[in-house]
């Protein structure tokens, strides 16, 4: 029988790329290196057996029905699918969650869920998109963060501090006003101290007896008399994140490594990545991030970061956190470990699909005046119109204005996109995304876990 090959449209194309790549004279690289064990902080096993069930058990949010799992799911590459989330107010996971009618979103979360992997490297010193948070030894609790001087001292690691925000979000996990106790201490501004909502939150835990049994066990201070308190939490789930998630076992780790090849497709968008195409400019080092903030265009989408009392519907990033018109729209870069499974991509999940992401991003300038709406969000009628902001030309045009200050931009051949895909997909750790511990089957609460 003849063997016959089948090719798809842009074989030719594609063939011919990486002809001339593995034609191409030898050209070095400046690759980084794999990533090894000094790299990350040790990492305390009874506590990360802790944070496990912390990080999946519902009790933390105000009305006991969102768990940190609910947003950042191993399912969604430790993301929600969703290009905005829906935290309060929303039922089922990824894509599938819907509006619960019996307990109505205000609005959508305003910024797309980042991944969680890697933050138990000591080289990453800053979070969130805008870098609300970061470490800064001249301040007594060693971190800045918008609580200023009332942050309180006790969290391990940034990433600790970290999970102080989503518990005080009215939309991610705290709930509306009025709605439960924790809710109403947001509204009332008492966050630290007797009676503030990191107080009752760990109030709610110490009143579980397993939880404080484990608690015990995992620190000699607690087990000695001391209360639980809110950084105990807190330090646990940093400590299940920095254990479950540390990726750096990826074909492209193998290849670093000099244990495996890539696939010649991977290999040419390799070339690319740290060649001609610049990406390596900002995804350096071994994760892929220089941890800066860089204004690329990328289209605004949901409520953007405003006040309840604020109408308009735009998002300025980084200048938000330091007032700085030379960080307008600018957020800082994502590591791209698992990048092919965390999507929608962007702030604001605009792309829904990675090829035309990474089209977009290489010349956001031209891809925004042709952006189409490609944004996973569950159906719901929010007061603010989804697409409010890039309907309105002044916002758009100060968006480009800041991505052409930013970068010259590069349009990609359809054999390049399909080339960087292909290598971006070989960082992807499937062990990594599955999580070490896994999903617990209960947790000591009681409530669903969302598995």
């Amino acid at each position: 029988m003849r063997e016959e090959t089948i090719r798809s449209p842009g074989w030719t194309t594609v063939a011919t790329a990486l002809l001339l790549v593995l034609a191409a004279p030898a050209v070095a690289l400046d690759l980084p290196r794999a990533p090894v064990d000094a790299d990350y902080r040790p990492v305390d096993r009874a506590a990360a057996e802790l944070g496990r069930l912390l990080f999946w058990d519902p009790i933390l949010s105000g009305n006991r029905n969102i768990s940190c799992g609910t947003c950042h799911h191993p399912k969604f590459g430790t993301s929600d699918g969703l290009s905005l989330g829906m935290g309060e107010g929303g039922v089922g996971l990824g894509p599938d969650r819907v509006v619960d009618p019996e307990n109505l979103p205000e609005q959508r979360i305003p910024r797309n869920a980042p991944a969680l992997f890697n933050l138990g490297a000591h080289e990453f010193t800053v979070m969130f998109h805008d870098g609300r948070i970061e470490e800064d030894p001249s301040r007594p609790s060693g971190l800045r963060t918008p609580l200023e001087d009332e942050m309180v001292a006790g969290f391990d690691t940034l990433l600790s501090a970290q999970t102080m925000f989503p518990v005080l979000s009215p939309d991610e996990m705290a709930g509306h006003y009025s709605e439960n106790e924790i809710s109403r201490a947001v509204r009332q501004g008492l966050i630290t101290g007797e009676g503030g909502a990191w107080d009752l939150i760990s109030r709610r835990v110490a009143a579980i007896p397993e939880y404080q049994a484990l608690f015990e066990a995992a620190y000699p201070e607690i087990a000695e008399g001391r209360a639980i308190g809110f950084t105990d939490i807190s330090n646990a789930i940093g400590a299940f994140v920095e254990l479950e998630w540390r990726s750096d076992a990826s074909p492209f780790d193998a290849y670093l490594r000099g244990e495996a090849g890539l696939a010649p497709e991977a290999e040419a968008g390799m070339a690319l990545f740290y060649g001609e195409a610049g990406c390596a400019a900002c995804h350096a080092g071994s994760f892929q991030t220089d941890h800066g903030f860089h204004a690329m265009g990328a289209p605004q989408l949901g409520p953007g970061k405003a006040e309840r009392f604020e109408s308009h519907s735009r998002d300025v990033g980084r200048m938000r956190v330091t007032n700085d018109p030379a960080d307008a729209y600018a957020f800082r870069t994502p590591s791209l470990r698992n990048v092919a499974r965390t999507g929608p991509w962007g702030h604001a999940g605009a792309h829904s699909n990675l090829a035309g992401f990474v089209r977009f991003h290489a010349d956001p300038a031209s891809g925004l005046s042709a952006y189409a709406p490609d944004a996973t969000l569950p159906a719901f009628e929010p007061t603010k119109p989804d697409f409010a902001a890039l309907q309105d030309p002044s916002e758009t045009a100060a968006i480009v204005q800041a991505a052409m200050a930013a970068t010259q931009g590069r349009a990609l051949a359809d054999d390049e996109v399909a080339a960087l895909v292909a290598f971006l997909e070989s960082l992807t750790d499937e062990a990594a995304i599955a999580g070490r511990l896994g999903i617990p089957e209960s947790v000591p609460s009681g409530l669903p876990v969302d598995r």
